[in-house]
């Protein structure tokens, strides 16, 4: 059965759950533009998976996609860079790294499914 809307994409879901733990750690970080651009990058990952899903057409979809796995890799290197500042704990920034692994891992398995011939 196809997926009729974007909210029932893993994917999608699984990125909307790393966006509200990146705004849970960096809520009180005194580093504004620091963290503005983290919560941006991690609010991008959802939004580029909806947006693409509603274009109607695969190419499109794949596009989005392909900027959601980089959306997730700038969130990637802003938490090592917020480890290197302090601004997060070891074992915080290896868990977000996990869970943005995963929402990669996760948008590469519907890319291969997208493109897969018919």
């Amino acid at each position: 059965m196809a997926i009729q809307k974007f909210e029932d994409i893993i994917a999608w879901q699984k990125a909307q759950d790393l966006a509200v733990d990146v705004y849970s750690e960096f809520r009180n970080l005194k580093d504004y533009g620091f963290r503005d651009q983290i919560c941006r990058a991690s609010v991008s990952v959802s939004n580029n998976i909806a947006e693409g899903f509603d274009r109607n057409s695969d190419a499109d979809f794949a596009r989005f996609l392909y900027f959601a796995i980089a959306s997730c890799s700038e969130v990637r290197s802003m938490l090592y860079l917020s480890a290197r500042l302090e601004y997060v704990s070891e074992e915080k920034k290896s868990d977000l790294l996990s869970k943005s692994e995963e929402v990669s891992r996760i948008i590469r398995g519907l890319l291969k499914s997208i493109n897969k011939p018919q």
